[in-house]
């Protein structure tokens, strides 16, 4: 099972490796010009929110880092780590860059899996997304998702404060205008099947000099709330990280997803099974929390660092004893495509 679960993961999933950042290297380019046009400041309202989140209990998925960058390659490391790890895991995660065409191969590769989707979408430069200089792709992205037919989760522009992402989403403010615009053309296109995911780092919460609730775009704009969530070098705990992120949580009647969690650091002999301990537990104590995605990746290059569970069957244990639990194995809904259109919740 150890040898499953922290799978030799050789060529790198993303080009970024800093655990924390973002997972597709951006903010390499000279930022594009201001807004030429006024941001939507107009209230989106939907038809859908995506898959309806379980009444009791929470879903389990993972992000594996595949050994082959295809959709059967990710397809077959979701497997087996899937394998390993009891068999129950309902949510599969994928990353795409802006200009990255999806649903492709991969999610047609988890569809037929009958696996519930994450997928995580890069963003851009907030003020050149407002200007509408990208409405074009935006469509594109809006129509495609919309002709997948079946609920997902959109995770747009996750991390949003991170001190190494200011010069592409420049305040606050700019980084809400820029949500709106593009949930707004995705409401313009009929999208009734996305779930948007409004997924801060949980350190934004923590510390005082990162301020995300400042980028939080309204209750009216988010339908599932989320979080990042891993140990810093000094092993803070995981309740310790998320403390801070429900205590803003319980304010919004959203439901919430930890978007990633893993352990990126080595430890004391025990340190990481230890960690791991407290998920489980502490998901069972917020029932707001709906859904848990792990990040398993091996890095070897700087930033260096090792999600898997390889050369840590402690922690593997701990994963497995979590994820075999039924109160993390709630029923998935449906998700056949029968008329072009899946069940989904409404506004």
């Amino acid at each position: 099972m150890a040898a499953v679960l922290g799978l030799a993961l050789l060529a790198p999933a993303v080009t970024a490796c800093e655990i924390g950042s973002d997972r597709s290297g951006e903010g390499t380019s000279a930022a594009p010009p201001p807004p030429t046009v006024t941001p939507r400041t107009a209230p989106v309202r939907t038809t859908g929110r995506g898959p309806e989140p379980p009444e009791q209990g929470a879903w389990l998925g993972t992000w594996v880092k595949p050994q082959y960058h295809t959709a059967t390659g990710r397809a077959a490391a979701f497997d087996e780590f899937n394998r390993a790890a009891g068999g129950t895991l309902a949510i599969a995660h994928m990353f795409h860059e802006w200009n990255e065409p999806f649903p492709g191969a991969s999610e047609r590769a988890f569809q037929a899996r009958g696996k519930l989707q994450m997928i995580s979408w890069q963003g851009t430069d907030t003020r050149s997304t407002v200007s509408g200089t990208y409405d074009t792709l935006i469509r594109e992205r809006a129509r495609d998702v919309k002709e997948f037919g079946v609920p997902v989760l959109l995770r747009y522009r996750w991390e949003m404060d991170r001190p190494n992402l200011a010069a592409s989403m420049h305040s606050p403010e700019d980084y809400v205008a820029a949500w709106k615009h593009v949930r707004g053309i995705f409401t313009e296109m009929g999208v009734t099947n996305a779930a948007w995911v409004w997924c801060p780092h949980a350190d934004g919460f923590a510390e005082p000099q990162r301020r995300a609730a400042a980028y939080y775009p309204g209750d009216d704009q988010v339908d599932w709330l989320c979080a990042d969530v891993y140990p810093s070098p000094e092993w803070n705990s995981f309740s310790n990280r998320m403390d801070h992120f429900m205590a803003f949580a319980k304010k919004h009647p959203r439901p919430v997803i930890i978007g990633e969690y893993g352990l990126t650091q080595d430890g004391r002999p025990g340190q990481r099974a230890d960690w791991m301990r407290e998920v489980g537990p502490y998901l069972k104590k917020h029932p707001q929390i709906k859904a848990a995605v792990y990040f398993a990746a091996r890095q070897t290059q700087k930033p260096i660092y090792d999600s898997t569970f390889g050369d840590d069957p402690e922690s593997e244990k701990v994963f497995r004893e979590m994820a075999t639990d039924p109160y993390f194995q709630p029923p998935i809904p449906d998700l056949s495509v029968s008329s072009g259109q899946p069940s989904v919740s409404g506004e």
